[in-house]
């Protein structure tokens, strides 16, 4: 039998204190248990979810780039990206039997991986082009599935390790992204990835503001907004991974000229995909952009006797892991032997030393 909750409130007045507080309530000589729920903190109950990017448009660019024949000429972002991510997981002393990498394009970090770190990848993509095109390193059973990095459709406690490089900042529930990959992950398991941070490409938006002031006096976003640093580091915490690690890097890459770097963007699929997007860019805006960024950031170039344009990529790593109990923990409070105020003595304090033995565990 079931009670409104106005009914339930009169007879909570009704009912003696003593058949409330021990949380059952009676009622015509029968006993009804009210069942207390815990509220599981997650980032989506933290973070609002904004609708920023048209996904469908995201998805078909990406697999226009994927059919380009010269697609392999603007890959050198994600390699480099890839092979960074690659090397962070070798740094992990262990073999992975049931890895992920989501967003995976051409499997830029599975590509690097050997048997011995990981032994089974799933690779996951919007575009079967890319995924058809996809390498793994030899020994490594690899599997493919086309799948959305919004609708992460993976059992619960299932994968060891889940990768991703530079497909996260297409999100828009990216709150909801990272607590379905908490739950897919094992006790214990990994979660490493890579976005472009807030300054990517920013002598381009410049010369794009800059261009269209002059010829049309208003500005228009051309580039899609990017991830902040703060962010990620919020995200990890409200989806409860522990052990969170973010840390930033920036490659610059020098072209022949603005136009050269708006063209590679489009080439790998990264143009612009805000909801609020401009239809086009007009080829006035254009020619006066490259003749801004050129007159703003180029300069000649000695080794190559050419005059070139950067263009900055900044790259968010961040890793967390899902929560275990043989994880390493912080000290209680007040069990600390030193206190911080004598930090001035710290030449005498380290001359009292004690050499511990490094066990095999230790030397590999």
């Amino acid at each position: 039998m079931m009670f409104s909750n106005s009914l339930y409130r009169c007879l909570r007045f009704a009912l003696p204190k003593s058949s409330i507080n021990d949380g059952k309530s009676l009622y015509n000589g029968a006993v009804y248990v009210r069942h207390k729920t815990t509220k599981v903190k997650t980032a989506s109950s933290v973070y609002r979810t904004m609708n920023i990017f048209d996904r469908k448009a995201k998805m078909l660019q990406r697999e226009r780039s994927a059919q380009r024949q010269d697609y392999h000429q603007v890959e050198h972002i994600r390699e480099e990206v890839g092979w960074r991510t690659a090397d962070r997981v070798f740094d992990i002393k262990r073999t992975f039997k049931n890895a992920v990498e989501l967003g995976a394009s051409r499997a830029y970090v599975s590509r690097h991986f050997l048997p011995d770190s990981v032994e089974k990848v799933t690779l996951c993509d919007t575009s079967q082009t890319h995924l058809d095109k996809a390498i793994v390193g030899d020994g490594v059973k690899v599997e493919k599935i086309v799948m959305d990095e919004e609708n992460i459709d993976f059992p619960d406690d299932s994968i060891d390790l889940l990768v991703s490089s530079l497909a996260l900042h297409w999100v828009n529930d990216l709150p909801g992204c990272f607590d379905k990959i908490m739950k897919c992950l094992k006790p214990d398991g990994v979660f490493m990835a890579t976005v472009f941070g807030g300054d990517t490409l920013m002598e381009l938006r410049q010369a794009l503001q800059l261009a269209e002031t002059e010829r049309l006096g208003g500005v228009f976003p051309h580039i899609s907004p990017f991830t902040r640093i703060r962010d990620i580091g919020g995200l990890l915490n409200a989806s409860g991974f522990t052990l969170q690690t973010v840390d930033v890097d920036s490659i610059t890459i020098w072209y022949p000229s603005g136009w050269h770097v708006m063209n590679d963007i489009r080439a790998m699929g990264e143009s612009n995909a805000a909801l609020n997007r401009p239809l086009r860019l007009t080829r006035d805006v254009q020619f006066a952009a490259a003749a801004v960024y050129d007159e703003m950031y180029g300069k000649e170039i000695p080794e190559r006797n050419s005059r070139g344009v950067p263009a900055t990529f900044q790259i968010i790593n961040f890793l967390g892991w899902k929560p275990d109990p043989s994880q390493p923990r912080p000290m209680e409070r007040g069990t600390g032997e030193m206190s911080l105020k004598d930090l001035h003595r710290i030449d005498e304090i380290i001359q009292d030393t004690k050499k511990i033995p490094l066990t095999e565990e230790d030397k590999k």
